[in-house]
């Protein structure tokens, strides 16, 4: 096998909000870090363990739009891209480097305006929790809500 992969998948909630930026030609780029946690119980003392990892996340012109229209602080996503490296001079003049996830694919799978809805539901409504391609954003089962996030 001759070729090459770079492919990333995740599942996480963001950090922060969607911080986008327009260039000149329409073009834009949207930013924001993408929260993933590890889970275990340490043997000796028995204690749950939670380990946070932080990703730096791309996302490129019309799918950087929906991002940021749809997407805030505590939302959860699945994300698809490619890892890429990328150095820069600081102010004070030394480089500085930085690894992203540049999103090629993704599904929203709960947003905080839904989680809000959905807890003033009665019980007997039922809510679909089927993830929807890039546009809309899915329901959420309130037993999703009892993620253990570091914010």
């Amino acid at each position: 096998m001759s070729g090459t992969l770079n492919k990333v998948m995740l599942i996480g909630h963001l950090g922060d909000e969607v911080k986008i930026h327009y260039f000149e030609g329409g073009n834009c780029i949207a930013r924001f870090p993408l929260a993933t946690n590890e889970t275990y119980t340490n043997k000796q003392t028995g204690e749950k363990v939670t380990n946070t990892d932080w990703h730096n996340i791309v996302v490129r012109n019309k799918a950087a739009e929906i991002c940021e229209k749809y997407l805030s602080k505590g939302d959860k996503v699945y994300l698809e891209g490619r890892l890429k490296n990328r150095q820069w001079q600081g102010e004070d003049g030394n480089t500085r480097y930085t690894t992203e996830v540049h999103v090629q694919d993704f599904t929203f799978l709960s947003t905080k305006k839904e989680s809000m809805a959905s807890t003033q539901q009665s019980p007997a409504v039922a809510v679909q929790n089927k993830p929807v391609k890039s546009v809309e954003p899915a329901p959420v089962d309130e037993s999703e809500q009892d993620d253990d996030l570091p914010f």
